[in-house]
């Protein structure tokens, strides 16, 4: 039997991910990385399930061609996670870094 993630019926801990999409994005898609496990998203809202207890680091970081820009990332603890949500926004310019903050609703 393996220790993973249980069925998202069961999770009780979930939290929305707001990324925004960069003036310059021409063909850039999102993808978002949990404690390290990346996962291909989509510009827009979401919602991120968690586990129901400790820590997550969610990273999030843009690709296009094989080119990868505007990486983030933020530690959530359990209890900080309940009601909020989390913003990405890419650099300026699509070099550098992006930015990703937990905002309370």
């Amino acid at each position: 039997m393996t220790d993973g993630p249980l069925p998202s019926a069961t999770t009780r801990r979930r939290v929305e991910l707001r990324l925004r999409k960069p003036w310059f994005a021409l063909g850039a898609r999102p993808t978002v990385t949990v404690d390290g496990v990346g996962h291909p998203a989509q510009w827009g809202t979401g919602t991120w399930v968690l586990p129901d207890d400790g820590a997550v680091t969610f990273g999030v970081f843009c690709i296009t061609r094989g080119w990868r820009f505007g990486a983030a990332s933020l530690r959530v603890e359990a209890a900080s996670a309940t009601g909020a949500v989390l913003a990405y926004r890419a650099g300026v310019l699509p070099v550098g870094p992006g930015t990703l903050v937990l905002e309370r609703r």
